[in-house]
């Protein structure tokens, strides 16, 4: 269990909303591992935050300026803000958008004792309610529950798009996920919905190698039996796979990922290493194998256009939210959530 003795949970006055700023009633948020790196610190960030980044709603207020969404809309919140007018996004790449990050850790909230305290991206949705800006939210039609909508904030997004849209796998290919989280069952269901051919689920929990099971892997690997790429090899006649995901953030198993992507396959990077966390690179051997390194942030998920699709994918049963929600807590929960992650829950939310 990880130490969380730093999270609490607490009352806040909100500060004045702006002209831009909009006021969401919380449906849902998931507990996502980005949460945990942020509170122990090895996500980089200092300082008291509210926590929480995966979340769906229903619009309660907005600011005399408002124009993306109105009272009464049922809401996703967006890991990254999206301007639709920067540099970024005018060429379609809204997921780094250059002025989403100016307002996202911008003081939110006030303490009792005066201090103010930002939301991590601008969010903080392990709350009752939240005030945002406009850009950092995707209205949605759907009747898709709260409790399912609230993962495309960010876990099954960024899974799902590191295949979808940053990968983009031809039909059959050999691909391998490392970690059965949110973020990496929903690569894997990206994988399926793709086409690949062998389709391999790697992770030490064996209930998460039984669910990948039902939701398209051809094989599970046991990290604990022996090393990864020695079994992907195994499964592979040899060769490796053509992509390998590593969805933790590990830089041990992204070391692993590329020992079992095959010669002139591409190895991607989903999980969020800690900062500063390097992995060694041989040039040389890079080029005689024509082997590719390939990041991810966000899944390349450009909001506005792909959360409608998703969702449509739901609504069509290719892709499966519900099996995904392992667990549903209430606020007072929380801490204990964060300190149990990596378990053998997919995906834990908060109601």
């Amino acid at each position: 269990m990880l130490d969380v003795g730093s999270f609490a949970v607490e009352d806040v006055d909100v500060l004045a909303p702006g002209s831009h700023d909009v006021v969401v009633r919380i449906g849902a948020s998931g507990v996502c591992h980005s949460d945990v790196s942020v509170l122990t610190g090895v996500a980089g960030l200092a300082g008291p935050m509210a926590l929480g980044h995966e979340a769906a709603g229903t619009v309660e207020w907005i600011g005399s300026d408002v124009t993306r969404v109105k009272p009464g809309d049922r809401v996703i919140a967006c890991l990254t803000p999206v301007c639709n007018n920067c540099w970024n996004c005018t060429r379609g790449e809204t997921h780094l958008c250059e002025e989403g990050f100016a307002f996202a850790f911008q003081p939110r909230l006030v303490r009792d004792d005066g201090e103010q305290v930002p939301c991590l991206s601008g969010l903080g949705t392990f709350a009752e309610t939240m005030t945002v800006h406009e850009w950092s939210l995707v209205p949605v039609f759907t009747e898709l529950p709260d409790v399912q909508l609230a993962l495309l904030g960010c876990g099954v997004t960024t899974g799902l798009g590191a295949v979808l849209n940053t990968a983009r796998p031809p039909v059959g290919a050999s691909i391998v996920v490392i970690g059965l989280g949110g973020v990496g069952t929903a690569a894997l269901q990206g994988a399926r919905i793709g086409g690949a051919g062998t389709l391999v689920a790697v992770d030490p929990v064996p209930a998460k190698r039984e669910a990948a099971v039902a939701l398209g892997a051809t094989h599970v690997v046991d990290p604990g039996e022996a090393p990864i790429a020695q079994q992907i090899r195994s499964i592979t006649g040899g060769r490796g796979a053509d992509f390998v995901f590593e969805a933790v953030g590990n830089t041990a198993l992204v070391e692993e990922a590329m020992a079992a992507t095959r010669r002139g396959g591409t190895t991607v990077i989903v999980g969020s290493p800690p900062q500063g966390a390097t992995v060694p690179i041989v040039p040389a051997s890079m080029l005689i194998e024509d082997r590719s390194i390939r990041a991810s942030f966000y899944g390349a998920t450009q909001a506005l256009r792909d959360l409608p699709r998703y969702i449509h994918l739901v609504e069509s049963g290719r892709l499966d939210l519900s099996s995904m929600v392992s667990r549903q807590i209430g606020l007072a929960d929380v801490g204990a959530a964060l300190a149990g992650i990596g378990g053998e829950e997919i995906r834990t939310v908060v109601v």
